[in-house]
């Protein structure tokens, strides 16, 4: 595991939006999985910056999120198809044909998770994988659990998931119960794999999660096991390490 240290916010996002770079310019062909939440906005900010400029190009690239909303349309403004689009999607030249994410819409949930399964599988697998990490140490809707998932599954959202989501939606009535995410064993398959983290409310979960023993209790602790994880964090979230 790397761990590359940043300054800051904008430092952090930089340096993460340096790793994707690299691998389209080495790799245009290649497939990015990508992450939602607030941690990631910056970084593909940088990226929507330099497609400007002329220095990157993604219309060969495929994408593949980690989770979306299970009930949710994609042009609900707090589906992760509408966060993707209004981020990255539509201010770079990828093809839309080619940005996948979990039907949230498919309430056969054993049908939208092999759907979704397939579609990775047939892409060839995921080159780089993005990550965030929860408070609790999930990736993805990946849970504190008895197990590490292998496959995309349906998840029952935590209370403090659902709490902490309460703040997109008009109240937590609003707030979906249930999400699509790739499970732990296909993120582990991911030759690279890129964690960023900012902020001093998340030093704790990552001293714990990279730091301490490996346990389903907290999934992100599984990256430990995998042979090429960069990590990008700012000084606050590195500083109890």
């Amino acid at each position: 595991m790397k761990i590359i240290k940043a300054k800051d916010y904008n430092d952090m996002s930089r340096k993460a939006a340096n790793v994707i770079s690299a691998q389209v310019i080495m790799k245009p062909g290649c497939v990015l999985g990508l992450a939602t939440g607030s941690t990631p906005i910056g970084t593909y900010a940088q990226l929507v910056e330099w497609y400007q400029k002329g220095d990157l190009d993604f219309s060969e690239v495929t994408t593949v999120n980690l989770d979306e909303y299970k009930g949710l349309p994609r042009d609900n403004d707090q589906s992760y198809y509408y966060f993707m689009n209004h981020h990255l999607f539509s201010k770079v030249n990828v093809d839309p044909a080619r940005t996948f994410l979990p039907d949230g819409m498919e309430p056969d949930s054993g049908k939208a998770c092999s759907d979704y399964n397939k579609v990775i599988a047939d892409a060839g697998g995921i080159d780089l994988q993005l990550l965030g990490l929860g408070h609790n140490g999930h990736i993805g809707f990946n849970e504190p659990s008895d197990v590490f998932e292998a496959g995309t599954h349906c998840v029952d959202l935590t209370e403090s998931t659902i709490k902490a989501n309460q703040r997109f939606f008009a109240s937590i009535e609003e707030v979906p119960r249930q999400a699509y995410t790739m499970g732990i064993q296909t993120i582990m398959q991911a030759k690279k794999v890129l964690v960023v983290v900012s902020g001093e409310d998340k030093a704790a979960i990552v001293k714990e999660a990279f730091f301490g023993p490996i346990t389903p209790r907290v999934q992100a602790s599984v990256l430990q096991l995998h042979s090429d994880v960069t990590v990008v964090a700012d000084e606050a979230a590195l500083s109890l390490i």
